[in-house]
């Protein structure tokens, strides 16, 4: 059953909202491609191989390629819950060899952001926050709900399409053109999972 309407916008903007977004990239949205969870399970088993296990509290396949159906940026998000931030921080050179640029906080407070592929078209991101934080739960509720709901995925694609097609290239422009929708969807989806039973770790 859809979630009841929920007049409150969440109190925090989305990640890509609150990150410098200056530089001038390749704005494009495509349809779903299946082949983007291979893409995200390639990376897992890199990070994987690559930072200390007992400080790896889950990696999670986050954002549009995440959801089937849904027009996206070709560009896979990658959502990794660590026990400690210093340790990954003695590990950066780590993920720098598998070539991720790392960014710091980026704008959220509490995140390591780091990112990959050339400065006009990126091709992964990596967000790292403490295990359980309400960016990871905020994260992952907005995917399970956008996989939960075609109608409302749909009504984002047509946003996203729209937004890229007007921004002229320009991220920040995107971004301000989904802002709305995210924070209306992202405080429907919080209150939805927090009414749904246990669904288990998903991918």
């Amino acid at each position: 059953m859809k979630p009841k309407t929920e007049s409150q916008k969440s109190s925090h903007l989305s990640s890509a909202v609150s990150s410098p977004v200056s530089e001038r990239v390749v704005v494009e949205v495509v349809a779903y491609r299946p082949d983007w969870q291979a893409d995200f399970d390639q990376e897992q088993a890199l990070i994987t191989e690559q930072l200390s296990s007992h400080n790896v509290a889950g990696i999670h396949h986050i954002g549009s390629t995440s959801v089937p159906g849904l027009w996206a940026k070709p560009l896979i998000d990658v959502l990794l819950e660590v026990h400690s931030l210093a340790l990954l921080d003695q590990e950066t050179e780590r993920l720098v060899r598998l070539g991720y640029e790392a960014m710091g906080e980026f704008g959220i407070p509490e995140r390591r952001f780091f990112r990959k592929g050339s400065a006009t078209q990126r091709t992964h991101h990596l967000h790292a926050f403490l295990a359980g934080s309400p960016q990871v739960k905020r994260h992952l509720a907005f995917r399970d709900y956008l996989r939960a709901f075609p109608e409302i995925r749909d009504e984002y694609a047509a946003v996203k399409r729209e937004g890229a097609r007007l921004c002229q290239n320009e991220m920040a422009r995107y971004i301000a053109h989904k802002n709305d929708f995210i924070l209306h969807h992202e405080a429907q989806a919080l209150c939805w999972q927090a009414a749904e039973p246990e669904k288990g770790d998903m991918p």
